[in-house]
């Protein structure tokens, strides 16, 4: 935050009134105060030679001295108090690095006991583990690292349950060229200085450690692990030929106790790589033949890799070959997250007789919510087209390169270019990029490659769909479920939500996300319910206790579970937000007496704009760059906020189109805010996502809220909710410059006059109420 910036909330004159004033003034002080203690923090100096950043030994030797110092220190005790699970990470590693292996494995158990109260989450620190143990070994024992390493593995390793030696690979396969590459930008930093502050050494002994403890131990682990693999798995890597001639590689793995023929469950995976060989492991634990194909030009298909392209039409060959092998008694169910969630909704556009089941989780709605969110581009998607196409796997070094890709999106978004300059910036362009840019409206291009209207009637198959409040593709998962539905009246088709984000809703649940603790009741393993599916649809198995109706959705702050037959039954009213100021003892949930409206302007060739922020109590803001700013009174009683927002906006604009941009928060009675929903949209594309209609300046338009965000929580009495209204204008996403132009085409010199809002107040997002 800016210290210098102004609240954006102000008075009908324009003046802050007493009380804004105060809370802003207050707001300065605490945000002045609070960067003198960062000041202070880095100011803090600890001796650290110059000569280490050259030479191993010293760096060796001064490491742990180092650790040892800041295990000590003021910032690591206090994030003790205000983030318990950073603080026990930082500390873990700190003692590994100071030696202090024995601490170390406590503090680990500590970690594990707060914030992962179940085996799913064991093998977070496993490397680190086997590589403490291992080191408490070599000095009892007074053996080699080597065969202390072995030792400290085969202990460990026996201890797993089956559902967690499936990670164990994924684990310890740290990327030590990776590693190596961020310790020497750390050290490089150190040069010719003799001290460093508190975050370079923290930085540093996390970079050192990362490194050290990888270097050292996945040659050999990997190899323990295969060995381990071995003993329990029939592993075989096939390459299928397609009915159009393509190659595609499968990997099958079963238990080798199995020995009759089983049904089996297929991932199709464009991430090609070492999560090839955990999938298939987990569906082997599980007592299931498991299959996992890579898409075209992955791993050794020569073919062109065109994501999501081709999907529907090669899973059905591929179905085909597994059903007729030996080891496969004839039924196939699918599994898997994001991209391969997309791709069992691909597999059921046309479904072959031996698929019996899907189990889409978290699945990106082509077209949907990827790559562009209601019609609006994400910057994101050049960074993850480069991901899966790079290379026959995935480029894991490029796709985490944070920093890289930050200062691509900030150069086009300083820059002032067309959207489609975005690729030629990072340096490489893309025919994919360009092609999806191609389609901005949901055409015939996206159509072909899912079920589409009718074709949602033709798949009578069992279906479960997992997504989470904090998904990012939570909008993608929800389309297919209501389209199903929708078209067919007897879909057999659950729906499992809760407070699960993108990698939650397809494992397991933490017991905190995004720094909000979690109910116990939502801390379930999502890979139990899904095989337990399978052993009602393919075994004759129970049907899972979770599903008791087509919804099932957790209720946070309850730690309770509730069941509806249909989305809209998730509430039982609604409360409609109104965008109006109170004034004397009006509500915003009042519809307003007299029309009126409130007046944005957003100058989009600004692009060194300052963040703006509110103080919406005394320890807590919220941003309000490019927005409005609504409130409304103190709730008298508890509600639970159960669905997504609806409602519409009424709006008049100077130009022919904008991106409306909308978040709800909640206020709680202790002052923190907390994000319930946001929304975005094309306001050309807010009545038919697949036909542009712009807006005519001057003219009063409705633009509907649709495909907003779900969520389900109880709201305290003596919270407030606090609505943002505004215009999307960020890195992150396409620029909408109003011309009514194709916005990929559009540039800074396309901005004209800014854009000028009016916010009818009585637009109204109408609020989701659950109750008894």
């Amino acid at each position: 935050m800016d210290i210098n910036s102004e609240p954006s909330k102000k008075n009908s004159d324009g003046i802050l009134n007493l009380h804004q004033l105060k809370t802003y003034h207050y707001m300065k002080i605490k945000i002045l105060l609070a960067l003198i203690f960062v000041n202070l923090l880095q100011a803090q100096k600890f001796y650290f030679p110059k000569t280490a950043v050259t030479d191993s030994l010293i760096l060796e030797k001064q490491m742990p001295q180092l650790a040892s110092k800041l295990i000590t220190q003021a910032p690591l005790l206090k994030l003790k108090k205000t983030n318990k699970l950073a603080y026990l990470d930082n500390l873990l590693r700190l003692e590994l690095l100071a030696k202090d292996y024995k601490k170390s494995n406590a503090t680990l158990a500590d970690y594990r006991k707060e914030f992962a109260d179940h085996d799913m989450v064991g093998n977070k620190y496993i490397a680190y583990e086997f590589y403490s143990l291992a080191k408490i070994i070599e000095a009892k024992e007074k053996i080699s690292f080597p065969n202390a390493l072995q030792k400290a593995f085969n202990t460990k390793y026996a201890s797993l349950p089956d559902k967690l030696i499936t990670k164990v690979s994924i684990a310890v396969d740290g990327d030590v060229i990776a590693a190596r590459k961020v310790l020497k930008e750390t050290l490089d930093k150190q040069k010719d200085k003799d001290s460093i502050d508190y975050g370079s050494a923290l930085a540093l002994c996390r970079s050192y450690l990362n490194y050290k403890t990888f270097s050292s131990t996945k040659p050999q682990i990997m190899q323990l692990v295969a060995a381990k693999d071995g003993e329990k798995f029939i592993t075989e890597t096939k390459d299928i030929k397609t009915k159009n001639g393509s190659i595609l590689t499968i990997t099958i793995i079963r238990k080798k106790t199995n020995t009759s023929p089983l049904p089996v469950v297929l991932s199709s995976n464009i991430y090609a790589g070492p999560i090839d060989g955990y999938f298939g492991k987990r569906a082997a634990v599980y007592d299931y033949v498991g299959a996992v194909v890579n898409t075209r030009g992955k791993r050794n298909s020569n073919d062109v890799n065109n994501p999501f392209e081709h999907e529907s039409q090669d899973i059905y060959d591929v179905i085909d070959w597994i059903s007729k092998q030996p080891w496969c008694n004839g039924k196939v169910g699918m599994i898997g997250g994001s991209y391969l969630g997309f791709s069992q909704w691909a597999a059921v556009k046309k479904i072959h007789p031996a698929l019996k089941t899907i189990v889409p989780q978290v699945a990106v709605g082509i077209g949907i919510d990827y790559p562009a969110q209601n019609n609006i581009f994400m910057s994101y998607m050049l960074q993850w087209i480069q991901y899966v196409t790079n290379n026959k796997f995935t480029d894991e070094a490029d796709f985490n390169n944070a920093k890289k890709w930050d200062s691509i999106n900030t150069a086009w978004y300083k820059s002032g270019k067309s959207f489609r300059a975005l690729d030629t910036i990072s340096g490489k362009p893309s025919k994919i990029f360009q092609r999806w840019l191609d389609h901005p409206g949901y055409d015939e291009y996206y159509q072909k490659m899912v079920p589409y209207k009718e074709d949602f009637a033709k798949i009578n198959i069992p279906i479960l769909t997992t997504t989470g409040y904090y998904d990012d593709d939570q909008i993608g998962a929800l389309y297919y479920f209501k389209e199903h539905h929708q078209y067919n009246k007897n879909a057999n088709h659950y729906l499992v939500i809760g407070p699960y984000d993108h990698g939650g809703a397809q494992s397991f649940g933490y017991t905190h996300v995004n720094g909000n603790p979690i109910d116990p009741a939502a801390r379930i393993s999502i890979d139990d319910l899904a095989f337990s599916w399978f052993d009602y649809i393919m075994k004759d198995g129970k049907k899972p206790e979770l599903l008791k109706d087509r919804i099932n959705f957790q209720v946070m702050n309850t730690n309770t579970w509730k069941h509806a037959p249909t989305l809209d039954k998730m509430h039982t009213s609604t409360l409609k937000f109104y965008l109006q100021d109170r004034k004397g003892n009006a509500s915003v949930f009042t519809q307003p007496t007299e029309k009126s409206f409130v007046k944005q302007t957003v100058d989009f060739k600004n692009r060194d704009q300052k963040d703006t922020y509110h103080a919406v109590s005394k320890i807590d803001s919220v941003k309000t760059t490019n927005s409005m700013y609504f409130e409304s009174e103190v709730l008298d009683k508890d509600i639970i906020f159960s669905g997504n927002p609806a409602g519409f906006f009424n709006v008049s604009i100077n130009k022919k189109d904008f991106d409306t941009d909308m978040s709800l928060y909640q206020i709680r009675p202790d002052g923190k805010t907390f994000l319930l929903s946001t929304h975005m949209v094309r306001a050309s594309y807010a009545k038919n996502n697949a036909v542009r209609q712009l807006l005519v300046p001057g003219k009063e338009e409705q633009i509907p809220i649709n495909n907003s965000m779900f969520m389900s929580k109880k709201l305290e009495k003596g919270s407030k909710l606090v609505l943002l209204v505004g215009v999307n204008k960020i890195p992150s996403w396409q620029i909408n410059y109003g011309t009514g132009k194709d916005v990929s085409d559009e540039t800074i010199k396309d901005s004209g006059e800014p854009l000028e809002i009016k916010w009818y107040n009585n637009s109204y997002v109408e609020i989701p109420i659950y109750q008894e």
